[in-house]
């Protein structure tokens, strides 16, 4: 059972619809049993850093999640559920994401470029195996965010132009996460989807 988290926050429907377009079937769930016994779990999110961690604890999902990651559960972040992977938030001072990847979430500070980052832009990829396989470099993607994933270890996968080049995408082991969403990103945001789903 492939498991979408829900939290109150995110394109849930719409994820669910491009899962289950690929064949598989996707239970969107705010249940920690059923998050616990899931076999993959797709966490997409929008909206506010602080304010998802206070929904995820007070749903008794935070935990959980970070127990099925570290058993090393097929996980896709999407977002907001990219963000909420790492440690920290300039969005949230002084509130805790997951923590499972070192580094800290950073706010977009630029004269020249409207903030926030929306639409479609070109991602620059590293690894062409994986969740990009047969995905060509500088292809494009939706993006809808404020803030950016600033990781302290290597595991990005893809950057993105924006004022600066960011991780648009991150692996760690079984973690994989986008910031753009494939839910919205047509043809390709499937593709991303259907190698997720083969890589577990």
């Amino acid at each position: 059972m492939i498991a979408i988290v829900d939290y109150g926050m995110g394109n849930l429907g719409s994820v669910q619809k491009a899962v289950e377009s690929l064949g598989e079937r996707a239970h969107i769930t705010s249940s920690p049993y059923s998050i616990e016994k899931a076999e993959k779990i797709i966490f997409p999110g929008v909206g506010n850093f602080g304010k998802a961690v206070c929904e995820l604890k007070g749903r008794k999902i935070y935990s959980v999640l970070k127990k099925k990651i570290a058993a090393g559960t097929p996980f896709l972040g999407i977002c907001l559920g990219m963000q909420l992977l790492l440690e920290e938030s300039d969005e949230a001072p002084g509130i805790k994401g997951l923590g499972v990847i070192k580094g800290r979430v950073e706010l977009f500070k630029t004269k020249k470029l409207i903030v926030p980052h929306m639409g479609w832009n070109q991602i620059k990829i590293k690894d062409k195996k994986g969740l990009f396989k047969g995905i060509k470099d500088n292809s494009y993607f939706y993006f809808a965010h404020s803030y950016y994933c600033k990781p302290k270890e290597p595991v990005i996968l893809s950057t993105t132009d924006y004022s600066l080049d960011f991780a648009s995408s991150l692996h760690k082991k079984n973690i994989w996460a986008v910031q753009f969403h494939p839910e919205k990103s047509q043809a390709l945001g499937l593709k991303v989807l259907s190698n997720f789903l083969k890589l577990c």
